[in-house]
């Protein structure tokens, strides 16, 4: 049977939802919804697994539309691997069958599903030998490292980066990128991350209870995911011409002789095709933490202990 008839007679699927915008992550709840259909310039993708960024529950785009009404109930999830099912009107350059990856669309319903539509545009070939853990674990962190370091950042060989959270998800990308770029990393986070951001290619490591930020010196970049405090204190490490780059909102103090850019992460194929090279002949490499099925994802997204690494839900093995 296709998809696109049991699409007509009503077929259910599993999805993580939220409803309850104040209960926030403690509010997702597994429940059967709608498979979706595929809009003009959309692809239908069968999920095979699915990235989730924490700070999901509190972004104004998971409760309303682009026109602002509200849409709970609301399946949460941005990233994903899977294979095409479905072409809407109109789409071009996927075909049914084919692998792919990418970033969902912020203001529709996500990939903590068992299938999501998506905008074409939004989605990279995934090569056959990247499997599709490893394929959810790459849009957001991946694309955010580039985008930051290098549309943004205009990163080049021989600089100085000081990447914050270097142990993290985002930081750990950061981290490799920079240095296959020929540049200077010091690494940032608390003192358990040391030994694993010196694994991900940090040259340098503070230790932002212990140490102190201002020891550093002056750098070319600062790519911050922490803002706030750390972020103000940062900007005044910046060289003439240097960049601040950050994705938690610009903070008061901005570099006094350079530039602060505050951005949202695109979802760009050629990038993510960039990325999954990198994957491919090893010199990037993905920072899963816990691996969890559909079924387990309520309780592997609302962890007791803090999270290493990227959490990702598989909902086909």
């Amino acid at each position: 049977m296709s998809h696109e008839t049991r699409q007509q007679t009503g077929n259910q699927m599993k999805a993580i939802v939220v409803t309850d915008q104040a209960a926030g992550a403690v509010g997702m709840r597994l429940l059967e919804r709608p498979e979706p259909a595929a809009a003009i310039n959309d692809v239908i993708v069968e999920v095979h697994a699915s990235g989730y960024v924490p700070t999901e529950v509190e972004w104004s785009s998971t409760w309303t539309d682009r026109a602002g009404r509200e849409r709970s109930p609301s399946i949460i999830g941005h990233e994903l691997a899977g294979v095409v099912t479905a072409l809407g009107y109109g789409t071009t350059g996927l075909s049914l069958g084919q692998r792919v990856f990418g970033i969902s669309d912020w203001h529709r319903d996500g990939t903590l599903a068992e299938y999501v539509a998506v905008e074409a545009r939004n989605l990279a070939p995934l090569p056959g030998d990247v499997d599709f853990p490893v394929g959810a674990s790459l849009p957001i962190s991946g694309l955010t490292a580039w985008q930051g370091l290098f549309v943004h950042g205009r990163l080049q060989a021989g600089q100085t980066l000081l990447a914050h959270g270097a142990a993290g998800a985002v930081g750990t990308m950061v981290t490799q990128l920079a240095r296959e770029a020929g540049a200077y990393v010091i690494g940032t986070g608390r003192a358990a991350d040391r030994q694993k951001a010196l694994d991900f290619g940090s040259h340098e490591f503070l230790d932002l209870d212990n140490g102190t930020l201002e020891d550093i010196g002056a750098v070319d970049l600062v790519f911050d995911v922490i803002g706030g405090d750390i972020q103000k204190r940062s900007a005044s490490l910046i060289r003439a011409g240097g960049t601040l780059v950050t994705v938690t909102g610009l903070a008061d103090a901005r570099p006094t002789d350079g530039l602060a850019v505050d951005f949202v992460v695109e979802s760009i194929p050629a990038q993510l095709t960039e990325i999954a090279q990198r994957v491919r002949d090893g010199r990037l490499r993905t920072n899963i933490g816990n691996v969890s099925t559909l079924d387990d994802a309520i309780a592997a997204l609302n962890p007791t202990e803090r999270r290493k690494g990227k959490t990702i839900i598989t909902v086909r093995s």
